[in-house]
């Protein structure tokens, strides 16, 4: 009893010890200066291929060298360097039953840069109406690899012209495939005899970068710990003249400040066993192309475990000092966080929104579906989170004090992992 009395006592002056570390090294004015930083106008809602997402990578490059990271192996740099294939409408024109469908009711997602259907017994006519989810539909179009017309009935007006809107801007794909294309059609053709579609578009390569960087690890080198958020958001967004700019404080500039102020404390701790690598991520927005990336310069059976950090510029449904992991029963990534929370105020639940899959709808998804304990960090409520997505996600929205307890927390919760006393369980690979 005695003994267990000690190892209890030692535990316990241990976690004082590093709550008060952490309460010593992370700095809430510091936090301020780096998320006001990159949500200012002046990075123009940082979308993917403009100035201002060059000019927050620039920022989070200044402030890795002021930390000391160094590359990873391969880069001169912290970019990590590749190219993707962006696809731009220049012309789209259907023909149903030899009537000419309206422009506004028509659009293609294609990586092709021409189309042109006759009647083709290749392509499967689908008719997306009543009692259909669009969304789940939708998702199954693009998995499809198939070339399909689809007849889109007026119920879903809204999400329709959503879609269209952003084709319009273009398509980015890592993988191009001639051989997929989905043509969507708004309006009630349930006597469809007969169908023509001529497409064009403008093909080009841009380039895209992630920033990343380490800490090599002191006894453990070979295994790796991730630290992610994505740094990309939207841009500008037209309709509202007094304001344009998705400035994206929350989404996603809290958690790129959260992998800024870790990298800064790890640093100056300088004890990790294992390797750390801390990585914004871009081209998160236009479908995760960042973080896929990135998954093909590590070994994934070298990555003992991912920390991604998404949207926690607010307090969490379940009250201050709280915050959710996603896919927290898929390994035991979360007790472990929560045991080196023990003394503490804060607490990690479960993921309280699983109809939205949020396990897969951020980067962490990349490194996950092939095995690796990635978890994503929120304290969004998704559910009734009226900024999201809009001009209004800006930097007066957050509470600052949120972001800076769950980064100690974050940097709390992760010691045994960083430090190799503990290792998560694998996740199940995503089956393909």
């Amino acid at each position: 009893m005695k003994k267990i009395s000690t190892i209890i006592t030692l535990f316990l002056i241990s976690a004082c010890s590093f709550g008060q570390d952490v309460n010593k090294r992370i700095n809430q004015t510091d936090v301020e200066r780096i998320i006001k930083t990159l949500s200012a106008d002046d990075m123009q809602g940082r979308a993917t291929f403009t100035p201002g997402i060059e000019k927050a990578a620039q920022f989070i490059e200044a402030e890795y060298k002021k930390i000391g990271l160094r590359p990873m192996a391969g880069n001169t740099g912290f970019r990590q360097n590749f190219t993707m294939t962006r696809v731009t409408p220049i012309k789209t024109m259907v023909n149903i039953n030899g009537q000419m469908i309206g422009a506004d009711s028509a659009f293609a997602s294609t990586s092709a840069t021409t189309l042109n259907w006759t009647n083709n017994a290749d392509v499967q006519v689908v008719k997306l109406g009543q009692g259909k989810d669009f969304r789940a539909e939708y998702m199954g179009y693009l998995k499809s690899g198939k070339k399909m017309l689809i007849l889109v009935d007026p119920q879903f007006a809204a999400a329709f012209n959503r879609l269209r809107d952003r084709a319009k801007r273009g398509s980015v794909t890592a993988n191009a495939n001639d051989n997929q294309a989905l043509v969507f059609v708004l309006g009630n053709h349930d006597d469809l005899k007969s169908f023509d579609v001529s497409y064009t578009g403008k093909s080009e390569q841009l380039p895209l970068f992630n920033i990343a960087g380490i800490i090599p690890g002191k006894t453990k080198p070979d295994e790796y710990v991730v630290f992610s958020g994505h740094y990309d958001h939207l841009g500008i967004i037209k309709g509202n003249p007094a304001d344009t700019i998705a400035n994206g404080a929350d989404d996603d500039a809290s958690g790129t400040t959260a992998v800024i102020t870790l990298a800064k404390y790890y640093k100056k701790l300088h004890n990790n066993a294992r390797t750390l690598i801390f990585v914004a991520f871009t081209a998160e927005e236009i479908g995760e192309y960042g973080s896929q990336h990135f998954a093909t310069t590590v070994n994934p059976d070298k990555v003992v475990a991912m920390f991604n950090i998404e949207m926690i510029g607010k307090a969490s449904k379940f009250g201050e000092n709280s915050a959710f992991i996603t896919g927290f029963e898929r390994s035991d990534f979360g007790t472990i966080l929560q045991k080196n929370l023990e003394g503490t105020a804060f607490k990690f639940y479960p993921d309280p929104y699983p109809q939205q899959n949020l396990f897969y709808r951020s980067d962490n998804a990349s490194l996950a579906a092939v095995g690796v304990p990635a978890h994503t960090i929120s304290t969004d409520q998704i559910d009734i989170d009226k900024l999201y997505h809009t001009v209004k996600d800006e930097f007066s929205t957050l509470d600052v004090s949120n972001i800076t307890a769950t980064i100690k927390a974050i940097a709390l919760s992760s010691r045994t992992i960083v430090s190799g006393r503990d290792t998560p369980k694998r996740v199940a690979k995503l089956e393909k």
